[in-house]
């Protein structure tokens, strides 16, 4: 049983409860996934069906695939939105420096951060993290049962969508027994798992598409074929048209190679470098890998934001791959 699967549930609805004389603002990460956006969605309504004025506030827009599980939830872009008084709510954010810098700014505290990131900087002034647990929506789900708040059809598929993404249609390590039983309660709740799959899985873009091809024509493997790295250079996303949404689920693929064990993907922006890591199993620890280039995550998911160019950064990632697997290959002898 997750930690936060009946012990808190009480102080929660509390906590939430006490936010009925100030408007709340349910913070996401940038370049959010299924799980930061499911989450946000399921929060803000269920604090609105309590009587709250809450909203949903991310720093980038929401995904195309991911529209049809916001239904009628308030939800805006940070550019957009005036703070004028909100409490701040994160959910699924490791670090509230992936919030943005603009709603860093404009928030001084966090009132509560809920998360599954192993990572986490426990950054709320209370802080709901289970880092056993497969997804924020998981957490939250739980958190909604054992507190009896109201979950209504929208939110149950928000929620839904949250955990089968963060547990990659529940191929995953993260998915449990008691995932599937979670998931069936969601289900008698109205979520519905065949229509979240095509909006997840069945609406690629050409473009998508295009950017998948270049991306495996860049493959190259090192650590006798542990690790694959594929890149995604500027003319990439000129050439193809592609949106930086995108890249949702690429990296996957340099993953799923027989033999590999840490799949990454390496992106060139005109804001700087982005990474993601992914790996097969938890013994390689690839949040700790993100920590020496300003990142974080899961032990077999995680992002980083180098500090320097694609030419300068590239050996300095193998060098640290190789010393990765020293460490981890002698840790387990």
């Amino acid at each position: 049983m997750n930690e936060y699967a009946n012990s808190d549930a009480a102080e929660f609805r509390a906590i939430l409860e006490s936010f009925k004389s100030r408007p709340v603002a349910v913070l996401g990460h940038l370049r959010p996934d299924g799980d930061c956006i499911g989450s946000q969605v399921a929060l803000t309504r269920v604090m609105r069906k309590m009587g709250l004025a809450a909203v949903a506030v991310n720093g980038h827009a929401v995904p195309r695939a991911l529209q049809g599980f916001v239904g009628d939830t308030p939800f805006f872009e940070g550019a957009d939105f005036n703070v004028d008084g909100h409490i701040a709510v994160a959910v699924d954010c490791a670090d509230f420096g992936r919030i943005g810098s603009d709603l860093n700014a404009r928030f001084a505290t966090v009132a509560v951060n809920i998360d599954h990131h192993i990572s986490n900087a426990r950054y709320g002034e209370r802080n709901f993290i289970d880092p056993e647990s497969a997804a924020t929506a998981e957490i939250l789900a739980r958190l909604f049962l054992d507190a009896e708040l109201p979950i209504d059809a929208v939110t149950a598929q928000a929620l839904y969508a949250g955990i089968a993404t963060d547990t990659g249609q529940f191929r995953f390590n993260s998915t449990t027994k008691d995932v599937f039983e979670l998931c069936a309660r969601l289900i008698t709740l109205g979520a519905d798992p065949a229509a979240a799959a095509v909006d997840l899985y069945e609406r690629e873009s050409p473009a998508k598409l295009a950017l998948l091809q270049r991306f495996i024509q860049s493959f190259r493997f090192y650590c006798d074929r542990r690790v694959c790295v594929g890149v995604l250079g500027r003319k990439d996303w000129e050439e193809t048209g592609a949106a930086r949404e995108d890249t949702e689920g690429l990296v996957d693929y340099a993953r799923c190679l027989d033999g590999v064990e840490i799949g990454i993907l390496l992106e060139e922006r005109e804001s700087g470098m982005k990474g993601s890591l992914r790996a097969k199993n938890p013994v390689h620890r690839v949040d700790l890998l993100a920590r020496q280039f300003n990142g974080g995550g899961h032990a077999c998911a995680a992002g980083f934001d180098p500090d320097s160019d694609l030419d300068a950064f590239y050996p300095r990632l193998v060098k640290a791959l190789e010393a990765h697997f020293h460490d981890c290959d002698h840790s387990n002898l």
